[in-house]
C-alpha cells in the first residue's frame, strides 16, 4: 500500500488542484501498490486536528480548469509553529501524530515561503516531505517559477489594459496597485506587459520627483494620460533609510488605506490631472488558471510524484533553466527571491522609457 497526504497552505492560487491532480494522477497510473490518498482540510490546521478526508481516483477529475483549493487553505505562521494553539495543542507534536497515525508513506505540500518553512521542519522531525513552489508573488527562492504567478500576471495586465481608454477619455493619471509586499515580480511583469509609464517595486526605492518628472514628460510629449503601477510594498529612497522600527512606525501611522493612496494624492498636487486608484486586490488570486500555469503546475505534480514513488523525499519541486528539478528543503527555507534591480528585464524596461522612479 502507498499511502501519500495532501495539504495547501497559505494564500490561495489559482492552479492549486491542478497540482494536486498531476500528483494524484501520476501516482495512481505508476504505483506497483494500491494507493490511499488523504486530503487535509484548511492547511496545516487540518494535519494538526486530523481533518482529512479520504480521496478516490474521482475526486481529482475535472481540476485542472478549477482556481481556488478544494481542499481549503489557511496561515499557520512559522515564527509561531512552536507557540501552541489557543487550546493549548502543540503544532509539530500534533502534526507528526496525524502523519504516523495514518501510516503515511509521503505528504505533499503546496505551499509559499513560510509553508516551505514548516515542511522542513517537519523533514527534520523524520517525515517524509515534498514540497512544491505555490504562490503569486514568484518569490520561492530555487526556482525560476511558481505556480499561480503567470495567472496572477494575466489578471492584473487585464486590469491595466482596461484602464488605458478611460483614462485616455478624461486624461487621468490612474495609480494601480498591484500585490507584491515584499517583492516586485507581478508589478513588474505586469506593468510591462499592460503598458504602465512608471512601476514602483519594493526592490527599487523611489523618489516621488522622478515620478512626477515622468508623467509630465508625457504631457509635454501630448500624452493625454499616465498609468503608475505601485506594488502592495513600494517604498521610497527616504523610508528606505529608515530603521526598521522606524519605517514599521510610520506605515502604522498611514491615514490612507495603502502607499497606492499616498503617491496618488502627492500627484494629484503636483499635476494637473484627475488622479485615479485601482485596486485589482483579491481578483489575482481568483479565477481559471492560466494556460502556462496549468501547465506547470502538472509538471510540478508529475515530479513530486515521480520522486515519491522512488522514493526520495525531502526536497521542493523546482524549475531551473528551463527544466524540472529539486532542491533540498533545507536549501530553500527562509530565502526570497527578490527583483534584480540590475536584472535584465528592469535594465530593458528602463530602455523603453518606463520609470522606475530611481533616476
Amino acid at each position: 500500500m502507498f499511502r501519500f497526504g495532501l495539504l495547501t497552505s497559505g494564500g490561495d492560487c489559482q492552479a492549486l488542484n491542478a497540482t494536486m491532480r498531476g500528483i494524484a494522477k501520476t501516482i495512481y497510473r505508476n504505483s506497483k501498490d494500491k494507493v490511499e490518498a488523504y486530503g487535509f482540510e484548511d492547511g496545516y490546521q487540518g494535519l494538526i486536528y486530523g481533518r482529512y478526508r479520504k480521496m478516490e481516483w474521482g475526486d481529482f477529475s475535472g481540476l485542472l480548469t478549477l482556481g481556488g483549493t478544494i481542499l481549503g487553505t489557511s496561515r499557520t505562521p512559522f515564527k509561531l509553529l512552536d507557540t501552541p494553539e489557543a487550546d493549548g495543542v502543540e503544532k509539530v507534536p500534533a502534526m507528526v501524530k496525524t502523519y504516523r497515525k495514518l501510516k503515511l508513506d509521503c505528504l505533499f505540500v503546496l505551499g509559499g515561503n513560510g509553508s516551505t518553512k514548516t515542511a522542513n521542519r517537519l523533514r527534520e522531525e523524520g517525515l517524509n516531505v515534498i514540497a512544491l513552489p505555490k504562490t503569486i508573488d514568484n518569490d520561492t527562492w530555487g526556482t525560476d517559477m511558481t505556480f499561480g504567478f503567470a495567472s496572477a500576471v494575466d489578471i492584473a495586465t487585464r486590469c491595466i489594459d482596461e484602464l488605458h481608454t478611460t483614462a485616455n477619455s478624461h486624461r487621468r493619471v490612474f495609480v494601480v496597485e498591484i500585490m507584491g509586499h515584499k517583492v516586485g515580480w507581478i508589478p513588474l511583469y505586469a506593468g510591462i506587459a499592460g503598458g504602465a509609464d512608471v512601476i514602483l517595486i519594493p526592490e527599487i526605492p523611489y523618489d516621488m520627483d522622478n515620478v512626477i518628472d515622468t508623467i509630465r514628460r508625457r504631457d509635454e510629449a501630448g500624452g493625454r494620460f499616465s498609468i503608475v503601477v505601485v506594488a502592495e510594498g513600494a517604498i521610497s529612497k527616504e523610508e528606505a533609510a529608515m530603521k526598521k522600527k522606524e519605517y514599521k512606525k510610520k506605515v502604522a501611522a498611514r491615514v490612507q488605506p495603502s502607499v497606492a493612496y499616498d503617491i496618488a494624492e502627492e500627484i494629484s498636487k503636483r499635476i494637473d490631472h484627475e488622479i485615479r486608484v485601482a485596486v485589482p486586490g483579491h481578483t489575482q488570486r481568483g479565477g481559471e488558471p492560466s494556460a502556462q500555469d496549468r501547465i506547470f503546475a502538472t509538471q510540478c505534480g508529475v515530479e513530486a510524484a515521480r520522486g515519491a514513488l522512488a522514493g526520495e523525499f525531502g526536497y521542493m519541486i523546482a524549475q531551473r533553466d528551463g527544466k524540472m528539478a529539486r532542491v533540498p528543503l533545507e536549501q530553500v527555507a527562509g530565502k526570497l527571491k527578490y527583483v534584480d534591480p540590475n536584472g535584465e528585464l528592469v535594465q530593458e524596461a528602463k530602455l523603453l522609457g518606463i520609470s522606475f522612479g530611481d533616476e
